[in-house]
C-alpha cells in the first residue's frame, strides 16, 4: 500500500475534516493591505504562543514573505461574503474595511484575531507553511464560519456532552 491516492480521492477525504475559515492579511509592496481566504490555519504551541498558516504563492504569500508579518482573522458564521471577497469574488460594494493595529490589518467583525511575526518557514510542494509567534491576539463571542465537505457551515453544531454515546468512536475506527 505504498501508492498515493488520486487528487480527487484525497480532496474528498480531506474535506471531511471540518475547519474554521480565516482571512490572512499582510502589507503589500505599497504598504496597502493584501489578504486571502485560508482554512489552513492551526495553533502550534502555547509557550510561546505560535500558529501557522499554509499559503500558496500569490500576492499575500509575497507580502508575508517580504514583511515576515501576518494577521489571521477568524471569520464569523455570517461572513460568507467576506470570505468569498478574499477568495476572489469581490463584494459589489467594494472591499471590506480593514483596521490597522500595530502594523497588522484586521477585519473588525472577526471573532478572533492574531498578529504574528514569522519565525520559521517550511516549503511543501506549491505551498509555504509560515510559522508565526503571536505578538497579540483578541477574541469576541460568536459562531464561527465553518467549512466541511466543501460547503460552508453555520457554526459548529450541537455540543456532545460527556456520557453521550456519540462521544465515543464507532467500532472499527480508532483515534
Amino acid at each position: 500500500m505504498s501508492h498515493q491516492p488520486d487528487p480527487a480521492s484525497f480532496r474528498a477525504a480531506a474535506s471531511r475534516f471540518s475547519t474554521g475559515v480565516t482571512v490572512v492579511t499582510s502589507s503589500g509592496e505599497d504598504g496597502a493591505a493584501v489578504g486571502m481566504t485560508a482554512n489552513s490555519f492551526t495553533t502550534v504551541s502555547t509557550q510561546p504562543p505560535t500558529v501557522l498558516v499554509s499559503l500558496k504563492r500569490g500576492r499575500t504569500w509575497q507580502a508575508v514573505s517580504t514583511t515576515r508579518r501576518y494577521a489571521v482573522n477568524v471569520l464569523a458564521a455570517d461572513d460568507v461574503a467576506i470570505c468569498r471577497h478574499f477568495a476572489g469574488t469581490p463584494l459589489a460594494q467594494g472591499a471590506p474595511a480593514l483596521d490597522a493595529r500595530d502594523g497588522f490589518f484586521l477585519l473588525p467583525q472577526a471573532i478572533a484575531q492574531f498578529g504574528c511575526e514569522v519565525v520559521s518557514t517550511v516549503e511543501i510542494a506549491d505551498h509555504t507553511l509560515f510559522i508565526g509567534e503571536v505578538r497579540w491576539c483578541r477574541h469576541r463571542d460568536g459562531l464561527p464560519l465553518a467549512f466541511y465537505a466543501s460547503r460552508f457551515r453555520n457554526g459548529l453544531g450541537a455540543e456532545i456532552l460527556p456520557g453521550d454515546a456519540r462521544a465515543y468512536p464507532a467500532e472499527g475506527w480508532s483515534i
